[in-house]
């Protein structure tokens, strides 16, 4: 080997040595908390996903009632909801298909075109309380519904049509950790 390639082969091990050190324990707890935050993303946003205008206007009208009477129901309802979801969960990873597929196959396609219905008036109704809720919020800052809504619908339609998963993602987990304040 020449003097000028033994020079280079090196210098080129010392970058490399200086670049990739061998760090063990920030490596690991680097792959758990990358790991952490992948299980993280989808479940926290799901678990958020009630905290609407509606659910809020719904959980005070029921705490101004009935104050801490309707506690309890929390476990139980905590319960059916990890158990549904769950559920769900492993039908979509084991099958590979959707809610209305599997509802059509297994009980045909009256049924299947019922349920979607019943789940787009369902959607529609959450959608109009959730343009409520934003007319209603914006209503305190003194600015117009009239605007307010065209401007929230447009935006969601851009963020739908325009934009990809991750960044909506690491938006709405963002926006989910304003509940543990």
């Amino acid at each position: 080997m020449t003097e000028q390639k033994l020079q280079e082969t090196t210098k080129v091990k010392k970058v490399y040595r200086k670049v990739f050190r061998k760090r063990p324990f920030f490596t690991l707890m680097h792959f758990r908390l990358v790991a952490f935050l992948a299980v993280l993303g989808p479940g926290f946003i799901t678990a958020n996903v009630d905290n609407d205008p509606g659910g809020i206007f719904t959980y005070s009208q029921a705490g101004a009632k009935f104050g801490y009477a309707l506690l309890w129901t929390l476990i139980p309802t905590t319960i059916a909801l990890m158990v549904v979801q769950e559920m769900a969960a492993r039908m979509g990873v084991v099958t590979g298909k959707g809610l209305s597929d599997l509802i059509r196959e297994e009980f045909g396609i009256r049924a299947a075109v019922f349920t979607m219905l019943v789940l787009g008036v369902a959607n529609f109704a959450n959608i109009v309380a959730e343009f409520a809720g934003l007319a209603a919020g914006m209503g305190i800052f003194d600015v117009s519904k009239y605007l307010v809504v065209p401007a929230g619908a447009a935006l969601v339609w851009a963020v739908v049509v325009k934009g990809s998963y991750k960044p909506i993602e690491r938006i709405l987990i963002l926006f989910s950790f304003t509940y543990f304040t």
